[in-house]
């Protein structure tokens, strides 16, 4: 027996395996290495049959995306957020490296982590199918927020950049009530579309400094109008993962009435280049 393997490991070492590592390669790829999420953070996916919902679609910029979308959440859908949301509302915090904190200069507003009943879910699902359904896009639970009279968000990000494996991939800014005076989503950083035949200024704000603007196709800065049910969505990512610097984006400060939104982020490979 040992003579017959003594005989045999020859073969196998200077005859198959070259064969096998010309025909198949030298070995397998490593398996993709797979971020895991606390699903006390990200939303689980299981089925759901929800009912049949219509919106618009508009596309505002293609890189980086950003569409906005007409009746994202019906009046049902808003009027049910707004009870559940009622009794959760916090302060809204900020947070830099290991600290989070509450600093209404940066950011005046209050956040409610909602429950997933079955009508939440089925907004989570929404947010899936408007991305076709991938597989490696993940929806962090949902939160509303309440703005009142000079509640803001200055300037930021959504991705982060501080991953390497995981991070914003996209983001739904939804507009669940607003009863309000300014209170607009403003993008310093995405080119304005030609508004000359004003289809845009439904959406967006076309004056500046009280006077109309018929054509801003060369100006940067677009600012969103808070209406209800309706919504912004942006990619924050390149396909090489690296943010885009154009999504630097803020929520403009209430002059009167108040504004509730809902956040919707998905979690995704960040696939970052060296």
């Amino acid at each position: 027996m040992l003579g017959y393997i003594a005989a045999i490991l020859p073969l196998y070492i200077f005859v198959y395996l070259p064969v096998s590592n010309t025909l198949f390669g030298t070995s397998q790829k490593p398996l993709a290495r797979v971020t895991e999420f606390n699903s006390s953070f990200i939303a689980t996916n299981e089925p759901l049959s929800c009912p049949t919902h219509k919106y618009n679609t508009h596309i505002l910029s293609q890189e980086p995306l950003v569409i906005y979308i007409e009746d994202f959440l019906s009046p049902d859908e808003s009027t049910h957020l707004l009870k559940i949301s009622e009794d959760k509302f916090e302060p809204s915090t900020v947070t830099s490296g290991a600290e989070t904190s509450i600093q209404t200069k940066i950011r005046h507003s209050e956040v409610a982590l909602i429950d997933r009943d079955d009508a939440v879910r089925c907004i989570e699902h929404r947010a899936r199918s408007f991305q076709g359904w991938r597989p490696d896009l993940h929806i962090e639970r949902l939160r509303t927020q309440r703005y009142g009279v000079g509640g803001h968000y200055t300037h930021h990000y959504d991705w982060s950049g501080a991953s390497r494996d995981a991070d914003r991939v996209s983001t739904f800014m939804v507009y669940v009530d607003a009863k309000c005076e300014g209170g607009g989503t403003e993008f310093p950083r995405i080119r304005m579309p030609n508004v000359a035949d004003r289809k845009w200024c439904e959406f967006l704000e076309c004056e500046v400094d009280g006077s109309e603007v018929k054509d801003k196709r060369q100006n940067m800065g677009v600012t969103f109008k808070p209406k209800k049910g309706n919504a912004v969505f942006w990619e924050n990512l390149r396909p090489n993962g690296l943010g885009y610097e154009e999504t630097w984006h803020a929520g403009l400060p209430l002059l009167s009435g108040w504004k509730v939104g809902l956040n919707i982020w998905s979690w995704g490979p960040a696939r970052r280049s060296d």
